[in-house]
């Protein structure tokens, strides 16, 4: 396996921040979404209420962009782009593992008012066509405390 995209998938499947959705609405005009992702076997999953408006336009063209990158030094992150298509099957399921994922379970308030709405959950699930990184970790050695970050660059 290449050692880029070795670190490309340790990154998108170790950090825990939302991806950034970008799509085309049905005027034409790019929409820009956060939700919460799972990344697995070369796929990202996202889950949200089947009458969110980013359903109707993945439908209506399933060519997206993608950003996972925190807002903190160094900037670091991954982004591309992908075919995304809507699997009303796993909803239920991608919400419960990014429940997990994000949260640390499903027993507090935010996720048992999302598991409420669980039959009406579906997945989105993104198939990244290009991918992009940048790390600008070197170039930022001397932002900050000093201190080397721990944080997951690819």
């Amino acid at each position: 396996m290449n050692e880029a995209l070795s670190e490309v998938r340790e990154y998108l499947a170790q950090v825990r921040i939302p991806i950034r959705l970008a799509s085309i609405t049905a005027g034409g005009w790019p929409a820009l979404i956060s939700l919460w992702y799972l990344y697995q076997d070369g796929l990202l999953y996202c889950a949200t209420q089947e009458s969110a408006k980013i359903i109707r336009y993945i439908e209506q063209n399933n060519r997206v962009a993608f950003e996972v990158a925190a807002d903190d030094p160094p900037y670091c992150g991954v982004r591309g782009q992908a075919r995304a298509r809507i699997d009303d099957q796993l909803g239920a399921e991608i919400l419960e593992m990014l429940l997990e994922r994000y949260l640390g379970g499903t027993k507090n308030e935010l996720a048992k008012n999302l598991l409420a709405k669980k039959d009406t959950e579906v997945a989105i699930v993104l198939e990244p066509m290009r991918i992009y990184t940048w790390n600008f970790r070197q170039r930022m050695k001397d932002i900050g405390d000093g201190q080397p970050s721990s944080k997951i660059c690819p």
